[in-house]
This record gives C-alpha cells, structure tokens and sequence, in this order.
C-alpha cells in the first residue's frame, strides 16, 4: 500500500513534539484531509491530544512490544483510508532502548516506515549553535531522511535572524516553521508529560485547539505536504482480520482516572469476540449489568482518589464480581485502585480507602519507575507465555501480604517487587504494574476465553 507519511521528531524530550505534532494534524485536517495519527513508544497521553484534533484514534508504534512486523501492521491497518499519516517521534530522535544502537527510537521507526523526518529544536538558548545541532543531526546517520527542520521558542526577528545566517549555506534542509515563544499556548503537564486530555474540562480543553491553530498558522504547511513519502510500505503483511462474533462482554474502566488504554489493545478485544462497555469508576454506582470480564486500565487514580474512595458502592459491586470469580485485569492505575489504599499523593498522609481485593497498600514515592519491562508469565489469564511491555509510575506498593501469589517473573523492569509482578487475585485475574500491548494476539484470545468460561457458569 502506499500512504503520504512524515515523521515529527525532536532533537531532545521537551523541545515541543507535541505541539508542533498537534498543530501539523490540525493544519492538515482543517484543509480537508483525513490525518491518521501516530506515536512512537509506550504513550498513552500524547494520543489523547491526537485524537481531540483529527477525530481519529491515535496508534502506538513500539518495536520492543510490537516487534518490525507489528509496527508495520499497525501502521498499514490504521492508515489504509487516511489521506496522510502523521507520526509523533519519543524524546530525542535517537533515543531507545540503550546508547549502543537506536533500537526502539523515534529513528528506528522512521527506518522501518520509510519515513521522512521533520526536526524538531528549541531555540531559546542558542542561536548559531543551533545550526551545529542541526548539522551532526544531519550527519549522525546518513541512513535516514531528515526532510526539514521546525525551530521552537524563537525570541523575536532578532534571533531569527542569527539562527537563519547561520543556516545559510552550511544546512542543506528548509526551515519550515519558526515558533516564536509563547507562554500562552502552554499546555498543561504533570510528571513527564502533559495531562491526560478526558482530565481537561471546558477552557483547558479548548486550549488544545487554540493552541493547534497557531501552531498550525506559524508552519508552511505546502513545504511539509511536499515533503511527504509516498512510496509503497515495505513489508506490510495483510491485514484484514475475521470478524468475530461477540462472544462474551468485558466492562472497561473509562474516565478521568483510568484511560491509559491502547487504542491496539481495545480492538484486538473486539477481534477475539469480546463487547467492550465503558463505565466510570468516579460517576456510576455499579458494573454494568450482564458483563462477563473488567478490565481496569491505567491512569492517576491519585488524583481523584477521595471520589473514587466514597464510591464504596462501586467496590461493593465489583467486590462482589471478584467473589464470584469474574474475570479482572488491572493495569498500573487499576491496580493501584484494587489495592487497599492510595497514600502519599502531594505529601498528603491520610489513606483513602480503595477496593481492597489485593493485600496490599499503595504509596505516592514522587520516584519514577520508568523502564521497558520483559517477563515469563505463569498461572494467570494470559496462561504461560512471554510477556513485553512498560512500566511508568510514581508508586510502590507497600504492606504485602505474605502469601500473595504473583504471575510474572521479571527478567527487565522492576514490577512490584523488583523480580515479580502480577498479583494473582484468583486463578482467572491478576493486577499488575506492567502495561502490555497486545500485538501478541495470544493476551486478547485468552482474556476472552476466560471471560467466556465465567459466562457459562
């Protein structure tokens, strides 16, 4: 197949990616175009502001879960009607896995989709420095095609002026957009990102559209359209699946505080037969009615934790699904919400009360536990297998209980533990830190299949 396709990629974390990724989707839509969006890495927020601009669910691209074949797959299925593809790179262009190689990184992506890159730099402390970034950029690996260069955080004409002489003749790319800085276009972050976008409410969220306007108008639009690959994706195996007739239905946790779900991983579900209801921990007072499986993604339940703590009809409700031996996924967020308690969040010493189906308790550290995460699965409801994912959160988990039963052994990341992850809740559920991603269609097959026993009980 062939699809228009560029990358956006910065020289660090923090130049503006997003912005600049967000207002280049908007600016394309707004002409008329279908723009599919994409981010390289384990992200679950960066796609949330995708989305809100192209009406399109952003797709993940990450080739320590996916694998190239994955990542291929991904990207061909989700592109096979959009006009243009946009790909939001992860921290540095270069940056993956370790400093021997770019596995993983924004450049190995490009490779693997034979992609042209915009450059993406943040100006605000250099001026003829910058075009010796550029340049070892440019010069780093020939392999790669990096197309055009965005400069971010531009004083005024002055310093624009400084960086373009030193551009003149010594880098051979157009500059294709100048951002002047502008505190008012901010978005706004928490930890290593910016906030979820279901957390953002009325003027917050119109920020994201205002500030993908101007972004948009600051940017030669026709130069990046030009510089587009259109050439036939490699290697993109067929990727129509069998529609699976409904087989069993799984309520999934959807609101402020639990969204951290891959787009991927919801539609491999809906592949293996499973009818997906959303429902709010925060708002609804029970589980939805007549569902076979719950499935309780990430998030920051510590945010809303004293909401989600006087919802005890809500842990009434699934308390009782666990004792009849529903089936349970929690996932980072959701398991810190079935553990006994959350504590800690901004220095605040009192316990709100969770749902207390594990034996432990859940504590705020402020450390961040952020690693790709490798592992040997055993006596849960993924059955026996090999398990890649990630792992990214502020937490530990304290006050275990002795005879606690874990499903993962790690061979990377850390976990619950540090060698272990994965509480067993019963024979058919686990709550775990790691995030997977399901392009191993064995997780989705099996999550169903369990709900499906439970269904004919």
């Amino acid at each position: 197949m062939k699809v228009s396709r560029i990358v956006i990629a910065g020289v660090t974390s923090g130049v503006g990616k997003t912005t600049v990724a967000v207002g280049i989707m908007h600016g394309l839509r707004k002409r008329g175009l279908r723009v599919q969006p994409f981010k390289v890495g384990p992200d679950f927020i960066d796609p949330s502001y995708h989305t809100i601009v192209t009406n399109r669910k952003s797709r993940n691209l990450d080739v320590w879960m996916m694998g190239r074949q994955g990542v291929l797959d991904c990207f061909a299925s989700a592109s096979e009607d959009a006009d243009i593809a946009v790909v939001e790179g992860v921290m540095g262009l270069f940056d993956g896995m370790s400093g021997k190689s770019d596995f993983a990184s924004t450049a190995h992506v490009s490779k693997i989709l034979d992609a042209p890159i915009v450059l993406v730099v943040d100006a605000s402390k250099g001026a003829r420095s910058i075009a010796a970034i550029i340049l070892g950029f440019l010069h780093f690996d020939r392999k790669l095609r990096i197309a055009a260069v965005i400069l971010n955080n531009v004083a005024g004409q002055r310093h624009t002026s400084y960086i373009t002489e030193a551009l003149a003749g010594i880098v051979k790319i157009p500059v294709v957009g100048i951002l002047p800085r502008n505190s008012d276009i901010k978005m706004e972050e928490r930890h290593l990102g910016l906030v979820p976008a279901l957390e953002l409410k009325g003027v917050k969220s119109q920020m994201i559209t205002r500030t993908a306007s101007y972004i948009a108008e600051c940017i030669d639009l026709n130069r990046v359209l030009s510089l587009c690959s259109i050439t036939s994706l490699p290697d993109a195996r067929d990727h129509d699946f069998p529609k699976s007739q409904a087989r069993a239905r799984i309520a999934v946790a959807l609101d402020e505080s639990f969204n951290f779900y891959y787009t991927d991983n919801l539609i491999a579900l809906k592949r293996s037969g499973a009818q997906l209801v959303f429902f709010s921990l925060v708002k609804e007072q029970k589980l939805p009615d007549g569902v076979h499986g719950i499935m309780l993604g990430g998030g920051f339940p510590e945010v809303l934790a004293d909401r989600l703590e006087k919802n005890r009809s809500m842990v009434r409700s699934i308390r009782r699904a666990v004792d009849q031996g529903m089936p349970v996924y929690g996932e980072c967020g959701g398991l810190m919400y079935l553990t006994r308690s959350i504590s800690g969040y901004k220095g605040e010493k009192k316990l709100r009360k969770m749902a207390g189906i594990v034996e432990a308790d859940t504590l705020m550290t402020g450390r961040l536990t952020l690693n790709y995460t490798d592992a040997e699965c055993s006596d849960s409801i993924f059955g026996n297998t090999h398990l890649r994912g990630h792992e990214f959160h502020y937490s530990s988990i304290e006050n275990i209980a002795k005879d606690s039963r874990f499903a993962y052994s790690m061979r990377k990341g850390k976990g619950i533990t540090g060698n272990q992850d994965g509480f067993i809740i019963n024979d058919n559920s686990l709550a775990a830190y790691m995030h997977l991603h399901f392009a191993n269609r064995k997780l989705p097959e099996r999550m169903v299949l369990s709900c499906v026993r439970f269904s004919r009980r």
